[in-house]
């Protein structure tokens, strides 16, 4: 039995309305596509996406970056659905995934950056894992997990 699924990561900027010679920053994303998983697999699906962001202006902001549960109670894990059915997975700031890339809040950590260089793209990986052993249906299950910057 075999299930694909995808996690779409949203988009949000906060900030300040910036003055003339204060930073600006934008923020864009790829998803994480695991493709078919496999329930009989003795190993984990990994996959990855992207964050990229830029700050734009004279003076280098400290930037911030959160991905929510994406609908999930907590962090750990967060969950793909397909109706009632659940799959558990979790996004990462680090390839050997044991860092939950959150808001800082539940045993996550957001990923922060005091001073990026100004007017370059900064792409950062996500790190997705579905541990082995879930035993679901087939189907498509999703996810929307929203990442905010703040600067």
């Amino acid at each position: 039995m075999t299930t694909t699924w995808l996690v779409t990561i949203t988009l949000a900027a906060i900030g300040l309305m910036p003055a003339a010679a204060e930073a600006a920053c934008n923020i864009s994303t790829t998803a994480v596509n695991f493709g078919t998983y496999n329930v009989f697999a003795a190993t984990p699906d990994d996959a990855a996406g992207r964050v990229r962001f830029r700050c734009n202006g004279s003076s280098p902001p400290s930037v911030t970056i959160h991905l929510d549960k994406g609908g999930a109670a907590s962090f750990n894990p967060r969950q793909l659905r397909q109706g009632t059915e659940v799959l558990g997975y979790n996004l990462y700031l680090d390839s050997t995934r044991t860092t939950i890339w959150g808001d800082g809040t539940g045993g996550s950590q957001a990923f922060v950056q005091a001073s990026p260089p100004m007017n370059t793209f900064i792409d950062l990986n996500v790190f997705g894992r579905i541990p082995a052993g879930q035993d679901v249906s087939s189907g498509t299950y999703s996810n929307v997990v929203t990442a905010t910057i703040f600067f």
